[in-house]
């Protein structure tokens, strides 16, 4: 007769668990701050280096929106004033001290370029007024260097953030399950409580790397194409002050600029 061994019960699967494993143990933690101190040294200070960055990058933000603001609204104000018929005189010895916007810069160069030579009578005849003309185009360009490498500051931070971020966070990625397997190769075990931490600190690099990354790539094109259109309409305005400040120095011949239109 046939006897038949019964079945050993087997007990559900605990959350946590996987097949053939034991349950993570009850002083187990695996939240953020956990992970975060119980991680290797190396991933660490690479999680610190991510944070850094994704905290200055913030700030940036932060600071170009509203200088962006600042400046388009400033640059208005001064369109509205150049182009009101006024003097021009009058309205560079309002901004001389301090030119609040690029476009009030370029203009503030441009006039203090025309008094020095003016006051030297070097605008007296032809070939005078000519070689002034060059000399002020050549400080309003050099002016608009200026000012576009203040308002270029901490771009290429942005773009060092949004290509290297995603790969510093890979290196501790590949740190972090360097070091799970150390700790397998330790205990001779492939249990859940041995694997977990050290997966999860890994995969926080890689989140953390993402978290810096995405926000600076976004950020820097949309700054890239606003600063790309204030700076045409800055070199369209200082374009125009050329011109306007050749036309009347011709009609003047070094005398006083009047009116800025008329």
């Amino acid at each position: 007769m046939d006897q038949t061994v019964p079945a050993t019960p087997t007990a559900p699967l605990e959350a946590g668990m996987l097949p053939g494993s034991m349950p993570l143990p009850p002083g187990q933690d695996l939240s953020l701050i956990s992970l975060f101190l119980q991680a290797d040294t190396i991933v660490k200070i690479v999680m610190i280096l991510l944070l850094l960055a994704s905290f200055w990058t913030w700030a940036i933000i932060f600071d170009k929106a509203l200088r962006l603001r600042r400046l388009r609204n400033q640059a208005k104000q001064f369109e509205e004033a150049f182009w009101s018929g006024g003097s021009l005189e009058v309205l560079f010895d309002r901004l001389e001290t301090k030119a609040p916007d690029p476009m009030s810069a370029i203009f503030v160069a441009a006039m203090r370029e025309w008094r020095r030579s003016a006051a030297k009578g070097l605008a007296a005849t032809e070939n005078m007024r000519m070689s002034l003309q060059e000399r002020i185009e050549r400080v309003m360009d050099i002016t608009l260097g200026r000012e576009i490498d203040h308002l270029e500051r901490h771009m290429t931070f942005l773009a060092s953030v949004g290509s290297s971020a995603p790969f510093v966070g890979l290196f501790g990625t590949v740190w972090g399950i360097k070091h799970a397997f150390e700790e397998i190769a330790l205990q001779q075990s492939t249990n859940l409580a041995v694997v977990a931490p050290g997966i999860a600190e890994a995969l926080l690099a890689t989140a953390i790397g993402l978290v810096a990354a995405i926000p600076a790539v976004i950020i820097y094109n949309h700054f890239a194409r606003v600063t790309k259109s204030y700076l045409e309409l800055v070199n369209r305005a200082s374009g125009a002050a050329a011109r306007l400040l050749s036309r009347d120095l011709d009609r003047t011949h070094g005398g006083a600029l009047s009116r800025a239109a008329e």
